[in-house]
């Protein structure tokens, strides 16, 4: 039969978990409230970055970069000895299996080069992919963290900037992009791309673009020298523009269900309070029923 101590304490656990509902209910909300604006920043970004590779396209075909001898440094390709991975994550957790899934695509990624190369190393946008793939002992080529939760396109500069330099200076042969597509807000897809060397679009989506006989002014070779590093920054902002709107929908659909498991909880524990409540209430009446009767008795 439970005492008193029995019932205090399921009383405790239920202010406890109700407490704790509300503040998932309110993480919950503010997670909507910043998944909508990245979300309308990451299906913004689609349209540019559509347009950039069919006009990437166009250029390609123009036979520019068919020549060895002037192929622009980003293009040309290379025995892979150096391999590089910018891995982007959240810098926070409480987002369901977001961080994990992309840890471990990523992972699986590296893994593969590493036989393979000489050299395999990392740059970590987010503090969650930064400390997995430290405590796994990778080489770190830059790390980046606090971008805050809408990154500007001047924030995403100096990652393109290192993998262009170190690219272009020989120190990297093949780098890759690892992030997560934002699909809806239930779902989100590791995507990993590769960025460098830049392998321009055999054909284009974009229908309005490959209808046009472009004229190029300058040369198309000029062209390439401003287009191919545009095209890399492109390349990376939208996929941290594709992390932080999956980032806050993971997060909003993590603490959605969090709210749920704590108010089934809640509900579940006022059962077993009544009852155990109840329970008392019967053995106090009996005690004082047997009590009465033995004086009686007496």
């Amino acid at each position: 039969m439970p005492g008193g101590g029995t019932v205090r304490a399921i009383k405790q656990r239920i202010s406890s978990v109700e407490n704790t509902s509300k503040v998932t209910h309110a993480m919950e909300l503010v997670a909507a409230s910043k998944m909508r604006r990245a979300q309308e920043r990451a299906l913004s970004a689609r349209p540019y970055a559509s347009r950039m590779r069919a006009v990437l396209a166009q250029l390609s075909g123009s036979g520019t970069s068919s020549n060895d001898e002037t192929m622009h440094p980003l293009l040309e390709q290379r025995e892979i000895k150096n391999f590089a991975l910018i891995h982007i994550t959240s810098d926070r957790g409480l987002a369901g299996g977001l961080n994990a899934n992309m840890n471990r695509a990523s992972a699986s990624v590296t893994l593969e080069r590493q036989p393979d190369v000489e050299e395999v190393s990392v740059l970590p946008v987010g503090k969650k992919g930064r400390d997995f793939f430290r405590r796994a002992g990778f080489q770190m080529l830059a790390e980046f963290t606090e971008l805050g939760d809408f990154p500007s396109s001047s924030d995403v500069l100096p990652i393109a900037k290192i993998v262009i330099d170190d690219y272009s200076q020989g120190n990297l042969d093949q780098v890759y992009i690892g992030f997560q597509t934002f699909v809806n807000p239930a779902v989100q897809h590791p995507t990993i791309r590769q960025i460098l060397p830049v392998q321009p679009p055999e054909d284009s989506d974009d229908e309005q673009v490959a209808a046009v006989d472009f004229i190029f002014e300058p040369s198309a070779e000029a062209l390439l020298d401003t287009l191919l590093p545009r095209y890399v920054e492109m390349q990376v902002l939208e996929a941290i523009l594709e992390a932080q709107a999956s980032e806050q929908s993971a997060r909003m659909v993590a603490m959605r269900q969090a709210t749920d498991a704590a108010e089934d909880m809640v509900t579940e524990l006022t059962l077993t309070y009544n009852k155990a409540r109840q329970e008392m209430v019967t053995g106090e009446l009996l005690d004082i029923v047997g009590g009465k009767a033995a004086l009686e008795q007496g």
